[in-house]
């Protein structure tokens, strides 16, 4: 089932290089905290270790040889606080690694980018602005060859500039692409949010279903947007929305929302190459072999760029079928 739903995904916007507009709240702006302290007791015992106020220092399991003075302040810290103290550390420096992100190659500049982005960045202090279009156009150049690298980089991008929806939409299709499906739509969401763009319910729908959620993929699938959408943008929600019906098993279903689609187009683009293979390979699911090979056929003869392997299946079929 995973192999059949990515066989359907959908194309990412914009040629695989992320794009957007808007803004949108972050979940923590600006850089990541780089410290603090961290909370102090409630008391501070005298130098004889008796509390403030009178009588003995509260206990707890282990006695004396579980509490520890913290160097910095003289407080007594149990020794489970101090775990804590560390795992804030830890995660401290995870959120810097983040903020920093992957090495940036010297070759990106930041002006691969499509103008209507750059033009989103100059909001920006002219140096931030500088570092989210090389960490954008990086996340851009990678995302097919190595879409977690990609990934990395966008998030360092967000880190930097969350109040952008360009942002946030790269970030998405980056950790769609990568295969961090409730991450990618999280960030689409937001990025919906701050600019109202209806290009992300392909990408959501298809999330939504990798999830385990074909229901909502559906659901999705229905928004009243979506009849006013491009042939390729309607073809990609039909592509997620068989697919659905399919993890639902509803076979006949997801046939009917395919031959709803313009399977017989004249057109040779890649979401015609696609809408047949899917046709075809659900009819095969369905039995109807026959059926199913034909529609491999025509899914190849217009597959000028070999996106599919509709030329395998049909030779497979044929030997099955004799």
């Amino acid at each position: 089932m995973a192999e059949e739903r990515r066989s359907q995904r959908p194309s990412r916007a914009g040629g695989g290089r992320p794009t957007g507009s808007g803004r949108a709240q972050p979940d923590r702006g600006g850089k990541p905290d780089r410290g603090g302290k961290p909370e102090r007791g409630a008391g501070r015992p005298d130098h004889g270790g008796k509390p403030e106020r009178g009588g003995k220092p509260e206990r707890s399991g282990g006695g004396r040889a579980d509490r520890v003075r913290d160097a910095r302040g003289g407080d007594f810290k149990r020794r489970d606080d101090r775990r804590g103290d560390r795992d804030d550390r830890v995660a401290r420096t995870v959120d810097q690694a983040q903020y920093d992100g992957p090495e940036l190659p010297e070759e990106i500049t930041g002006k691969e980018l499509d103008r209507s982005v750059i033009a989103q960045l100059k909001g920006l202090p002219e140096k931030l602005a500088a570092r989210v279009a090389r960490h954008l156009a990086a996340a851009g150049t990678l995302i097919d060859e190595d879409p977690e690298t990609a990934y990395q980089h966008a998030l360092a991008a967000r880190a930097r500039a969350p109040r952008l929806a360009v942002v946030r939409e790269a970030a998405g299709e980056a950790a769609y692409a990568a295969g961090h499906y409730a991450e990618a739509l999280s960030e689409l969401r937001a990025a919906k949010r701050m600019n109202g763009a209806t290009a992300y319910l392909p990408i959501m729908a298809d999330c939504h279903r990798a999830l385990g959620q074909p229901e909502q993929a559906i659901k999705l699938a229905k928004s009243p947007s979506v009849p006013n959408f491009s042939a390729e943008a309607k073809a990609e929600m039909t592509l997620v929305e068989s697919g659905a019906r399919r993890d639902m098993g509803q076979l006949d279903a997801a046939l009917r929302t395919l031959e709803l689609a313009p399977l017989a187009s004249k057109s040779r683009s890649a979401w015609v190459v696609r809408l047949r293979y899917a046709y075809a390979d659900t009819l095969e699911a369905a039995g109807r072999e026959g059926d199913a090979l034909a529609w491999f056929h025509r899914a190849h003869a217009i597959d000028s760029d070999e996106i599919t392997d509709a030329a395998l299946r049909a030779e497979l079929l044929e030997k099955r079928i004799g």
